[in-house]
C-alpha cells in the first residue's frame, strides 16, 4: 500500500469501524421470521457480543475500500454500505437469512448517497450506471432463484444494493464485482462441505456476494479490467 494511499485506507477503514460498530443494536431489534430454520438462533442473542468482531471485519473492509480507491467521492456510499454488509454476512452466515428489515431500508438511503455523490463528482455517467447495475443484478440473481436450486429470495433483494453501488463505480466493477462473488462462493462451498458445516447445495451466499464485491471494487481500482480493450 502506497503512502499516498494509507491516509483514505485510516479514514475509511475508522468510518466503517464505527458504522459497523453500531449495527449490533439495529440487529437485536428484528423481528424473528414467522417460519425460521430449525435452531436458529435468536437475533437479540446473535447480536450480543457482536460488536468487537463487527467493527474488526468493518475496519477490514473500509481498510480496503479506502487503500484501493484513495480518496474518492464514492466512499460516502461505500463506508454505510460496507458496514451494513458486514452485518447481512454475518447474519446470513448464522441463519441463512438476509432480513429485509435490514435490507429495505437501504435502498432508499444508498439512493440518496448516490445523488449526493453523483452531484459532487458531476458524474450523470456514474448514476445511469447504477441503475443500470440495480437493472442487471437484480435480474441476474432472480433469474437464479427462479430457475435454480439453492438461492434465496433474500440474495435477490440484496443483489441490487451491489448492483448500485458496483454499477456507479464502472461496468467494470459492476463485471467483475458479480462474477467475484460466485468464483468466492464456490471456494466457500468447497470449505464449508470439507468442514462439514453443509451437506448440499443449500449454504449462506450472501457473504461471499459481499466478499467478492469488494475484491472485485479493490482489483478494477488496482488496474484489472475485464472490459480492457
Amino acid at each position: 500500500m502506497s503512502s499516498l494511499a494509507l491516509a483514505p485506507a485510516l479514514a475509511a477503514g475508522a468510518a466503517t469501524a464505527v458504522a459497523a460498530g453500531l449495527m449490533p443494536r439495529w440487529v437485536a431489534t428484528l423481528p424473528e421470521p414467522e417460519e425460521p430454520e430449525e435452531g436458529k438462533p435468536p437475533y437479540a442473542v446473535l447480536a450480543t457480543g457482536a460488536t468487537p468482531y463487527y467493527v474488526g471485519a468493518g475496519a477490514i473492509v473500509g481498510a480496503v475500500l479506502g487503500g484501493t480507491l484513495g480518496w474518492v467521492w464514492p466512499l460516502l456510499f461505500l463506508v454505510p454500505l460496507g458496514a451494513l454488509g458486514v452485518a447481512l454476512a454475518h447474519l446470513d452466515f448464522r441463519t441463512r437469512l438476509l432480513p429485509k428489515r435490514l435490507v429495505l431500508p437501504a435502498y432508499p438511503v444508498l439512493v440518496v448517497l448516490l445523488l449526493v455523490v453523483g452531484l459532487l463528482d458531476g458524474s450523470i455517467d456514474g448514476l445511469t450506471r447504477a441503475a443500470g447495475g440495480w437493472l442487471a443484478a437484480s435480474l441476474l440473481y432472480w433469474c437464479l432463484w427462479r430457475f435454480t436450486r439453492g438461492m434465496g429470495y433474500g440474495d435477490v433483494r440484496m443483489s441490487g444494493l451491489l448492483g448500485l453501488a458496483l454499477g456507479y463505480l464502472g461496468w467494470s466493477t459492476l463485471v467483475l464485482g458479480l462474477y467475484a462473488g460466485f468464483v468466492v462462493g464456490v471456494l466457500g462451498w468447497v470449505v464449508l462441505r470439507l468442514a462439514r458445516l453443509t451437506h448440499d447445495r443449500h449454504f449462506p451466499f450472501g457473504p461471499f456476494m459481499l466478499v467478492g464485491a469488494v475484491v472485485g471494487i479493490a482489483l478494477v481500482a488496482a488496474g484489472w479490467s475485464p472490459l480492457a480493450p
